[in-house]
């Protein structure tokens, strides 16, 4: 696989609290990955700025905001996820197929208006942090964790969302089910030889793209390193090894 396409497979986290450091952290990264994630935590203290940031300056975004309200509400949020120009954005699963539905409509509806090809809409399975025992235990499912993700994938897939959020250990079963096209997007992801941190159900990244992953989410072993950018050259140097 070329160097360019290794990137375009890498979005970076901007999992940081201020603008000024995102932006230090897309100056630096931007010739070396495909995509930045403005999570939660940016967009909740900056907004929409961040995603103007990224875009002024020649990256691509994923909104990773999992949106989870009733279908109005969240049709209403990915209308304006699109006027911002995002790349990429998702919604929960959970939410059901109503609002994937609606949040589909939208996209597409929004994109048409300004002229532009809809973003990516994905769905959000179990989260990473969680593993069998929290989903049944804290969460209320019964249901095996594995057989809940490929549950929600399949519930997406055919409300026509391009693809879901999954850990890099659902990958394969994933992509068994919803065929090579399904866009599969993998959080949980750490270099050899860091840390976890709350992550649970994690894999390198040439395990994670061996498996069938579509593009890998890394933040914490990047935003925590000394030199970021030699981080995300052992990541590729990873990646490229499959």
């Amino acid at each position: 696989m070329s160097k360019e396409k290794l990137k375009e497979r890498l979005i970076i986290a901007l999992d940081v609290p201020e603008l000024a450091k995102a932006e230090e952290l897309v100056n630096k990264l931007l010739p070396f990955v495909g995509m930045f994630k403005i999570g939660l935590e940016l967009y909740s203290a900056v907004g929409p700025a961040a995603v103007k940031l990224v875009k002024e300056l020649g990256g691509r975004v994923f909104a990773d905001l999992k949106l989870h309200d009733i279908p109005n509400t969240v049709a209403g949020a990915v209308r304006s996820l699109v006027r911002h120009g995002v790349d990429m954005l998702n919604v929960h699963a959970g939410g059901g197929r109503e609002m994937l539905l609606r949040a589909r409509e939208a996209a597409e509806k929004e994109a048409a208006l300004q002229g532009r090809k809809p973003p990516l809409l994905i769905a959000v399975t179990v989260l990473t942090s969680l593993d069998s025992t929290s989903l049944r235990e804290d969460v209320g499912i019964e249901r095996p964790l594995e057989e809940q993700v490929v549950h929600w994938a399949l519930l997406a897939q055919k409300c026509g969302l391009d693809g879901v959020v999954a850990s890099p250990q659902e990958v394969e079963t994933i992509r068994r089910a919803c065929g090579p096209d399904f866009i599969i997007v993998t959080p949980g992801v750490r270099p050899t030889g860091t840390l976890l941190d709350d992550q649970r159900r994690v894999l390198t990244p040439a395990e994670a793209l061996r498996r069938g992953a579509t593009y890998l989410v890394v933040g914490r072993p990047v935003l925590s390193a000394p030199d970021p950018v030699a981080v995300v050259a052992n990541i590729l140097g990873e990646m490229g090894s499959i």
